[in-house]
């Protein structure tokens, strides 16, 4: 028996052993991340206000491409504009355990939830496009849109000769975007005594919002001289209602510089609209996240160029 039972003994012991032995060295694991990529992949997570606007796609495709170019992976999720959905969509990202989050916030107030969770689970977050009214963010990439508001109004101005009624379609209430760009249009239009903005309504960011919007404005106000819109998709629906009403020779300045913009700005449809550069916004944004990665220092603000787009 006593043979017997030092057999068994000595078999336990050699699987005990055998379990235990691996090639894998200290301090790293076998497993492959939430996403299903290579390990020690890095995995960027974009929570994107909205992927029906062409600004927003671009500035996908711009954080796509680098993401390549550096050997990391995107996750993207799309809030549709929906303050909800885009927390929903940020907390599915910190359960994906992704490296780093960009944020493109829908709600620069409501998101704050959101951030603050992504940084208990101690995810760096970068702020894209637009700002968060709170939480921990290590960097903010994006144009001044402040600044964008004050080329549109210097323009504007110029274009009516300083005098004339004058129409104002604003971005999602509550947006970064939204506030900054119409608080520099105003630091610069209110100023001048022959202007009166006849109406100021929200639009948010949309097309067929910004011409149904425009078009009610217009049965009310039919001596328009100019329009400032926060954004190109509301300034080219803008553009629908006032050829609708037969008026000609109304400014119309949009910003962005998107695609369909820039042929409005060509063709003499538009006026002038400001540009962005959104690829290279999610370019810069992604290229921030790697040095994050690194442990490197990255700036608190990550500013982009602006350009004013007219015919010349």
């Amino acid at each position: 028996m006593k043979r017997l039972f030092k057999g068994m003994a000595a078999g336990m012991l050699g699987i005990s052993l055998l379990a235990g032995c691996t090639t894998q060295a200290p301090g790293t694991s076998n497993n492959k991340s939430a996403q299903g990529g290579k390990t020690g992949e890095v995995t960027v997570g974009l929570a994107v206000s909205t992927q029906n606007n062409p600004f927003f796609v671009s500035l996908k495709e711009g954080a796509e491409k680098a993401a390549t170019a550096n050997g990391m992976k995107l996750v993207t999720v799309d809030a549709q504009d929906d303050p909800a959905k885009q927390i929903s969509g940020i907390e599915d990202l910190i359960q994906r355990k992704v490296n780093v989050i960009l944020v493109n916030p829908t709600d620069s107030a409501a998101i704050v939830s959101a951030i603050k969770s992504a940084n208990n689970a101690n995810i760096p977050v970068i702020t894209v496009d637009r700002s968060a009214e709170g939480g921990k963010v290590v960097s903010h990439v994006a144009s001044d849109n402040v600044e964008g508001g004050r080329m549109a109004a210097k323009y504007l101005l110029d274009k009516i000769g300083k005098k004339g009624n004058v129409v104002e379609l604003e971005g999602i209430a509550g947006s970064s975007a939204a506030r900054e760009r119409g608080q520099g249009f105003h630091e610069i239009i209110d100023k001048e005594a022959g202007v009166k903005v006849v109406a100021k309504q929200p639009a948010d960011f949309d097309r067929a919002k910004g011409l149904s919007v425009m078009e009610n404005i217009l049965q009310g106000n039919k001596n328009v001289k100019a329009v400032f819109a926060h954004n190109d998709e509301m300034a080219l629906g803008a553009i629908q209602a006032i050829q609708a009403a037969g008026l000609k020779d109304v400014v119309v300045v949009g910003f962005d510089a998107t695609a369909d913009a820039v042929k409005a700005v060509q063709d003499g449809r538009m006026s002038a609209t400001i540009a962005q550069k959104p690829e290279l916004i999610g370019k810069q944004a992604v290229e921030a996240a790697k040095k994050v990665v690194n442990g490197e220092k990255v700036p608190a603000s990550i500013p982009v160029k602006l350009e004013l787009i007219t015919k010349k």
